[in-house]
């Protein structure tokens, strides 16, 4: 079966269409070229014995030429005796279905035929008959035993099935395109755009629509309201924060004062980490933009804060059609998450026709492959994969960079470096 809805719905059409035109041609062959045919051949017959009677009757070869000569033009029979040189056999083309019919009812309603020709003179029929005074042969219109240009009716209905196919595929287009324009505005609402979509065409195509909208009207309210649920309480929640900062700012430093600005330190860090998932579904507007430079600028930022961090392979170039702020984003969370647990990660581009890859990759323990789900969840924290004495974190890194990716029509895949020998972190985004 095809693969798209054009491709299935022209099956669909065409197979209908052929197997009628195939069931009407051979029907219609099997009547005309063979009933009419064969009637028509009949009544030639009856002349061709009337004239062989006659011919028979004759005592000389001499009144035979004269009764030839008075009944042959009214039967438009052309004869000539005696005939001279006679075929081995009859001579049909192997295409020629009315022939084949011709010869056959010949050779069953006339006797002693030595050979029936109707291929050496085109539109005529040749026909040896032995008679009393020798081999006679008959010279008869084509006409006589076959409709004139049967074709036309085949040639017709080819005609009229090409221009209703045409016509079909048109009306047939027209149906289909608010099915494209919906597979559109759900995969641009999947990259994280919202183009204006009205529902139209059928009844069924408009009710997929509706509730699309119904569905993209639900998701964008869940998302506003996590959006706004996750910015309030990290908002809410500095307040005390800054007030415990200040009051243990001003008692007298020990071990369990440290301890508590440590404490504080990490819950700033933790509500940072909320608020940058929070505002994760806020994405930039897309532009054209060079991933390699892109990734380059993000590299060099945290080699100057003392990150351990360079660019690897290049392989292509082009403009690419992204959101940079969010790309540089997740870029930065896998940079970060590589640092945090490894002693320098490497950054590399590739880029296809078809896509562009980013790849962060880092020397350190890496994930175990039956967590790499897991680890793309939100909130995960991995101990046994991750040490986290080596950092703090809440578990969004991966996270976040996962959603920009999805967000943008692509993926995040976690694999092992075969160059350093931990992490390995793609992120696929469709050119």
């Amino acid at each position: 079966m095809p693969r798209g809805l054009y491709g299935r719905a022209a099956l669909i059409l065409l197979l209908p269409i052929i197997t009628l035109q195939l069931v009407v041609s051979v029907v219609f062959i099997q009547r005309h070229y063979e009933d009419v045919t064969r009637q028509m051949t009949q009544s030639l017959a009856l002349d061709l014995k009337l004239m062989q009677g006659e011919i028979n009757r004759a005592d000389t070869t001499a009144k035979a030429r004269n009764q030839i000569a008075r009944i042959g033009r009214p039967l438009q029979l052309s004869v000539k005796l005696p005939a001279g040189n006679v075929p081995a056999g009859d001579s049909h083309r192997a295409f020629d279905f009315s022939g084949r019919m011709v010869v056959e009812t010949l050779h069953r309603k006339i006797t002693k035929i030595r050979a029936i020709d109707l291929v050496t003179t085109p539109g005529r029929v040749l026909l040896w008959v032995d008679t009393k005074h020798g081999v006679a042969k008959f010279t008869i219109n084509r006409g006589r035993v076959a409709a004139s240009n049967p074709h036309q009716f085949l040639v017709l209905m080819v005609f009229v099935g090409v221009l209703m196919t045409i016509v079909a595929f048109l009306y047939l287009r027209n149906q289909l395109r608010p099915i494209k324009r919906l597979a559109r505005a759900a995969a641009a609402f999947g990259r994280g755009q919202v183009v204006e979509y009205r529902p139209s065409g059928a009844i069924e195509v408009r009710a997929a629509g509706n509730a699309f909208l119904d569905m993209r009207a639900r998701i964008e309210r869940q998302i506003e309201q996590r959006t706004l649920m996750l910015s309030g309480v990290s908002h809410d929640l500095r307040t005390p924060l800054t007030r415990f900062r200040l009051g243990l700012s001003m008692l007298d430093g020990d071990a369990e004062i440290i301890d508590l600005e440590r404490d504080i330190a990490d819950m700033e860090k933790l509500l940072d980490a909320f608020l940058a998932f929070a505002r994760d579904d806020t994405l930039d507007d897309p532009q054209e933009c060079d991933p390699i430079l892109l990734v380059q600028g993000i590299v060099e930022k945290t080699a100057k804060t003392g990150g351990a961090v360079r660019v690897g392979d290049i392989n292509g170039s082009g403009q690419v059609m992204l959101r940079p702020v969010a790309i540089e984003r997740a870029l930065q969370n896998l940079i970060g998450n590589a640092l945090r647990y490894a002693t320098h990660a490497v950054v590399s581009v590739s880029l296809t026709q078809r896509s562009v890859k980013f790849s962060v990759e880092d020397d350190g323990p890496g994930i175990a492959p039956e967590m790499y789900e897991e680890a793309l969840k939100p909130f995960s924290r991995l101990d046994q994969a991750r040490n986290q004495d080596q950092g703090s974190g809440v578990g969004l890194g991966l996270s976040i960079a996962f959603d920009i990716a999805r967000r943008h029509g692509g993926t995040l895949r976690l694999g092992k470096s075969m160059r350093l020998g931990g992490l390995q972190v793609d992120m696929v985004l469709p050119r």
